[in-house]
């Protein structure tokens, strides 16, 4: 069975936050003393009209004397600022365990190829696809100046046409003094439910990319008597034919960032990330973002879907019925592919069976 704890990073750190842009101060200077979260592995669902209130000044009832909402509020900013503390922490011990000279490097402008600008608002946010990016790349666009809402922005605009700069444009001196002094923001997905999200949007919608580059070399290397019609069209590639590759030491076609694991494709122990929200949590974690850099009050982070509006979104159930088309040991090696992933990030193990 799929296992779904919590993704809450509950355990206590006595880390600093690390330094905001030169203006301002760290985060954890900015809030009295967090709260303590919950501890690793509680379940504490969180409603999707639950998280709105608490996104809200309102979200206490208006019979509730100002000071007591006031209150409640910067108690929701200390829990949330806490469970950044947490999680920065658990990054770097597993940095120091897994990775050590991994954070002696010198970065180069290919470590920094999937991290976006915004220099008004200092910012640093490294793409990581089927965990929010699109909408992460509108409110760039709106804090930059290019956009005025991000309701406005079509999804083909967000990632063609959003005149955003990557880091690893500006040369070393410019990457070394934005890494310095600007917020870096990295938002994760449990890596299971990103994979099956990954697979539905590329295979299982009409691509005229994913089919022809992936569908085709994956059909011809895994299905065994294979239609003509299916070699040409590289349509219908099956998830257990899509993991077959992935786990393929000597796969047909290369990797791809829609389902290349965190640790490699944002470089985390190197990059010293100092926010790192999770989908789970996307609206409310990324809106605490927003206000923490001083964001114009108007812009909240889009809570639309854009691609395939109406598919049901990858959940924990839907993820469970792709992986049961796989065996015991298929599975091991999906969870050993994204094992660092799992642990830098604090995602439980997602079945009993797993070692």
């Amino acid at each position: 069975d799929l296992v779904t704890g919590s993704t809450a990073d509950e355990e206590q750190s006595d880390v600093a936050a690390v330094k905001f842009g030169d203006s301002r101060p760290p985060l954890s200077d900015r809030l009295s003393d967090p709260l303590e979260d919950a501890t690793v592995g509680s379940k504490q669902p969180v409603t999707k009209r639950h998280r709105k209130l608490l996104l809200k000044s309102s979200f206490v009832s208006s019979s509730a004397p100002a000071g007591e909402e006031e209150q409640q509020l910067l108690e929701q900013k200390q829990k949330l600022a806490r469970t950044q503390e947490s999680r920065r922490r658990l990054l770097s011990d597993v940095c120091a365990k897994y990775r050590p000279s991994v954070t002696e490097q010198l970065v180069s402008q290919r470590q920094v190829s999937r991290v976006y600008v915004e220099d008004r608002s200092r910012l640093l946010y490294c793409e990581v696809p089927k965990a929010g990016c699109s909408n992460w790349k509108r409110v760039m666009m709106v804090l930059g100046g290019s956009a005025s809402s991000t309701r406005d922005i079509p999804h083909d605009v967000a990632h063609y046409a959003n005149h955003l700069r990557r880091l690893e444009s500006y040369d070393h001196a410019g990457i070394a003094e934005r890494l310095r002094s600007y917020n870096k923001v990295l938002f994760v997905r449990e890596p299971f439910e990103r994979l099956v999200s990954a697979f539905r949007d590329k295979f299982e919608s009409p691509n005229s990319y994913y089919h022809p580059v992936f569908g085709r070399p994956i059909i011809s290397r895994y299905r065994v008597n294979a239609t003509s019609t299916a070699l040409r069209t590289g349509a219908g590639v099956t998830f257990r034919e899509f993991v077959q590759y992935l786990l393929d030491v000597r796969r047909p076609v290369g990797m791809d960032i829609h389902w290349e694991p965190v640790s490699q494709l944002c470089n985390p122990c190197l990059l010293r990330y100092n926010f790192i929200g999770k989908f789970e949590r996307l609206e409310e974690e990324a809106n605490f973002l927003l206000q923490s850099i001083g964001a114009p009050r108007n812009l909240t982070f889009p809570d639309f879907k854009d691609r395939n509006p109406l598919a049901e979104r990858t959940s924990s159930t839907i993820t469970q019925k792709y992986f049961s088309q796989l065996n015991s040991t298929e599975r091991q090696k999906a969870y050993d592919f994204y094992y660092m992933d799992y642990l830098m990030f604090n995602y439980p193990k997602p079945f009993k069976d797993l070692h």
